[in-house]
């Protein structure tokens, strides 16, 4: 019985060095396996380049570094974005944008809204406070308490946008010689409303100024571009998108189905925003819009993202990014597109955002005109920012 009790012992203490090894080095080596970039050769980068990266406003509409257990106010060996990496990048704006469900299985052509979430053990296993363990609200809260704690520990380095006035702060700071990130808050998915118009003022008093309608899942507001059907806004869903048109917030279609896209070009005429795209005529996948949906929200006044990874441009190196971006200057204008990277979002890309002058060279050797490169870089991006956010 002694012999019995002293196995039980041990094998209680490893089962407790395995939860505790587990939890200690888990997270990690998840997000190293999801958010990877292709091992590559230095891309090149011209002293033209160089020279005129350097003097760009940049800004990307689409990062999920919040998802992920790291201290962004220090660079890391792995994922793609942290704040030492956006300042080498040159990157005065950048959307953080806050997952809070994804269906496990998931894929750009069907998903159940009813499938287990993949997120529910990513949170309890990085050990999130107990209140996100089961609510989506709370998990998009506690991605906005980590924004504003790295702008408290680091304020030379980010300053969290929440008005114009903001916005011309930061443009300032960094025209003054500044090495400091404007950081704004995205929503990836309405459903953290948990059915409730009511916690958008919530969402809102949190710092959030970017709402998309959809993830990967139909949700309470309308059909996902990856659910069960090309299905429109519900009654709540329209309820939702007219009260973030009546506010200063930016509406997001990154997701959502081409049924609710249309839906919302009924009934809105604010710019609109897919935060992180392809360009459907250059790489015919599911996942991009058609030209003439995307010409159709481009019309608006808004822009269109392109994406850093394989799935939306058919090729992830800054060869490949720039010449998607060159076709999509031509299918919808100069001044409607933009960059959202997708990094840090369980893709694979060709560079992390601390090599982002390659693409400013891939663009020159596409041809694009100094100016064309200026708003797709970020004018485009400042544009809508001053058009829907409060003064």
């Amino acid at each position: 019985m002694r012999k019995f009790g002293k196995w039980l012992g041990r094998a209680f203490v490893l089962v407790i060095c395995g939860i505790a090894a587990f939890l200690t080095f888990g997270p990690g080596y998840v997000e190293g396996q999801r958010n990877t970039v292709t091992a590559h050769d230095p891309w090149p980068v011209s002293d033209d380049a160089a020279q005129l990266h350097e003097s760009l406003i940049i800004g990307d509409w689409h990062a999920d570094s919040l998802l992920w257990n790291r201290d962004l106010t220090k660079r890391a060996n792995r994922g793609q974005v942290d704040l030492p990496r956006l300042i080498e990048g040159n990157v005065a704006l950048q959307m953080f944008t806050a997952v809070t469900k994804s269906p496990k299985g998931q894929n750009y052509h069907s998903n159940s809204a009813e499938a287990p979430d993949n997120i529910t053990p990513l949170v309890m296993g990085q050990l999130w406070p107990i209140r996100t363990w089961d609510s989506l609200l709370e998990r998009a809260l506690y991605q906005a308490e980590r924004l504003h704690g790295f702008e408290e520990d680091a304020p030379e380095m980010l300053k969290i946008i929440r008005t114009r006035t903001d916005l011309d702060s930061i443009l300032s700071r960094r025209a003054a010689g500044e090495d400091v990130v404007g950081g704004l808050l995205g929503i990836e998915g309405a459903h953290p409303l948990e059915g409730d118009q009511a916690n958008l003022d919530i969402l809102v008093d949190a710092g959030y100024r970017m709402i998309a309608l959809q993830h990967f899942f139909d949700n309470a507001l309308g059909g996902s571009l990856h659910g069960a059907g090309d299905n429109g806004l519900t009654e709540f869903g329209r309820d939702v998108v007219r009260e973030v048109a009546a506010r200063p917030l930016i509406l997001d279609l990154a997701h959502s189905s081409p049924q609710v896209a249309r839906d919302v070009l009924d009934m809105t005429d604010i710019p609109l925003v897919v935060s992180h795209t392809g360009l459907h005529s250059t790489c015919a996948v599911k996942r991009n819009y058609p030209d003439d949906l995307m010409q159709e929200i481009a019309a608006t006044g808004g822009v269109i993202a392109i994406g850093y990874w394989a799935d939306v441009t058919c090729n992830e190196s800054p060869t490949g990014i720039a010449s998607v971006i060159r076709q999509a200057i031509a299918a919808l204008g100069e001044d409607h597109v933009s960059l959202g990277s997708d990094f840090d979002g369980s893709v694979q890309t060709g560079f992390d955002v601390s090599e982002l002058s390659s693409l400013t060279h891939a663009l020159l050797a596409e041809g694009l005109t100094e100016d064309q490169i200026r708003k797709v870089m970020g004018e485009n991006m400042v544009r809508v920012l001053r058009a829907r956010l409060d003064g």
